[in-house]
Order: structure tokens, then C-alpha cells, then sequence
């Protein structure tokens, strides 16, 4: 599976929860459009359903800007086509970026 299909799977199942009752909050890999860094998330002016394919688009942009690591197998990986085996390497990490407070 490549990097880009695996970024797209998390991202199209993270929008489907929060569509299944959508909410002030969104918690997910990356910020939907709009709305407002939270503590542990993202609020939303108003609830609202998301679109996933949108979503994964800001995602993988986020993931060439650095705004978040894929870790597979203790490697970072920089590339959305690189392929990673979930059958060899079935231990990833989404690592997302934070900028701090008062520095």
C-alpha cells in the first residue's frame, strides 16, 4: 500500500465518524478548512458534515509541508507513493506537529 492510499484510508474514516453525528470538534490527522486549533482537536464554527476527499487532499499537502511524520518501521517516510508492507511493517506512527504556546 502506498503512503498516499494509507494517509487516504485514515483520513476517509476519521470524516466518517465525525459525519456519522457531526459536532462542534473535529478530531482528526489535519485541520478542516475553517476551523479553529483546540485542545486535543479542532473546533468547528458550526457542525457540520466533512468531505473526506478534501480532507485527504489537505492531508497529504500537510504531510510535504511537514506538518505531520509517517514513521514505518523507526523510518520517517517523505514520499506519498513509497510503498510500506502492513504484513512486514504492520507498526505505523502518525506523528502530528504542535507549535507551542508563549515561545
Amino acid at each position: 500500500m502506498t503512503v498516499r492510499d494509507l494517509i487516504r484510508l485514515r483520513v476517509r474514516e476519521e470524516v466518517a465518524r465525525h459525519n456519522a453525528r457531526p459536532a462542534h470538534r473535529f478530531n482528526g490527522l489535519v485541520r478542516p478548512e475553517d476551523a479553529e486549533t483546540d485542545l486535543n482537536g479542532y473546533r468547528l464554527r458550526t457542525p457540520r458534515p466533512l468531505d473526506w476527499e478534501r480532507q485527504a487532499e489537505i492531508a497529504e499537502r500537510a504531510l510535504l509541508a511537514n506538518g505531520f511524520f509517517v514513521l514505518a518501521a523507526d523510518r520517517q517516510v517523505e514520499d506519498l507513493d513509497e510503498l510500506v508492507d502492513l504484513t512486514t511493517d504492520p507498526d505505523l506512527v502518525f506523528v502530528r506537529l504542535v507549535a507551542l504556546a508563549g515561545g
